[in-house]
């Protein structure tokens, strides 16, 4: 298989390579000084060039100030999954619980989305565009594990619960107290998803051609600080360490982050024809060999 990958120089998007090109798959990831997604004439060139079976579109304007710009915003999250779905390949929109407005979980793939800031909107306007197309809208939520193309790039707490996992043992690596963010304008509860977990899930999706909204996340929900604790006590330190308090105000997003956004995965499992996975599972994969 031939995948066309957007972002991969990012977070997840390096995990979602690192999974393909195990599974054998060639995989194309120009960076965006030679495809810029907003440039439609550009994307198709390219997919034109290269041919891929499948697109991943996992590109995101993640930049605060860029959001602000409500053009630039639009062109990067609404135009680019445009340009996408244009070149003529199966397409995988990666997304976000985030859709979401905090008062709904756990969340079914069914479940109509409410965002109450500017990436989740952006992103539920960019899902709507997928699905009118007949593409794949992959859901990732809280996603943990280690940046690909830059293993040795700090992973920060932030008001969602991406990276708590490695920002929690990184501090407590360190022999430092961690303080784990609470607040109503804090993500606190959520289903936490190694990224490459994800990424099978996604590569399963492309080779069962199965099409809509999948939830491409782990299946066990929790809330932060006990996310935080079971992580410390997995790796093998000791879970007093951990404080809690509020998140510095230049943290919390315009809008705030939804308070929970538990998603149901069990049609997506079923779907997919895998298996349910745990924190357990995940604390275990990330830990060194």
């Amino acid at each position: 298989m031939r995948v066309f990958l957007t972002g991969a120089s990012g977070f997840v998007g390096s995990n979602l390579r690192q999974v393909f090109e195990s599974h054998g798959a060639e995989v194309l990831a120009p960076r965006h000084s030679e495809v810029d997604l907003t440039d439609r004439e550009r994307v198709l060139r390219f997919a034109a060039d290269t041919r891929p079976d499948a697109i991943v579109h996992c590109a995101i304007l993640n930049d605060l100030a860029g959001l602000r710009d409500r053009r630039r915003a639009w062109a990067a999250y609404v135009e680019a999954t445009r340009n996408v779905l244009a070149a003529g390949a199966r397409v995988v929109l990666i997304s976000t619980d985030w859709v979401f407005d905090g008062t709904q979980g756990p969340a079914r793939e069914d479940e109509p989305p409410n965002p109450i800031n500017a990436y989740g909107f952006l992103k539920a306007a960019s899902e709507l565009v997928a699905v009118e197309a007949g593409a794949t809208v992959a859901r990732i939520a809280g996603v943990q594990g280690v940046h690909r193309a830059r293993p040795d790039a700090p992973l920060n707490q932030d008001t969602g619960f991406g990276n708590l996992v490695a920002a929690t043992v990184a501090a407590l690596s360190a022999g430092e107290r961690f303080t784990v963010w609470e607040g109503p304008a804090v993500n606190t509860l959520a289903t936490p998803t190694l990224a490459t977990h994800a990424g099978e899930m996604i590569r399963r999706a492309l080779e069962l051609e199965v099409t809509g909204i999948l939830h491409c996340c782990g299946s066990e929900h929790t809330d932060r600080v006990t996310l935080a604790r079971r992580a410390a006590a997995a790796f093998g330190f000791d879970p007093d360490m951990l404080d809690t308090g509020p998140a510095p105000a230049e943290a919390i997003p315009a809008g705030g982050a939804p308070y929970d956004t538990r998603l149901d995965n069990r049609a997506t499992l079923a779907a997919l024809d895998m298996a349910p996975t745990s924190l357990d599972s995940l604390f275990a994969e990330m830990a060194p060999a």
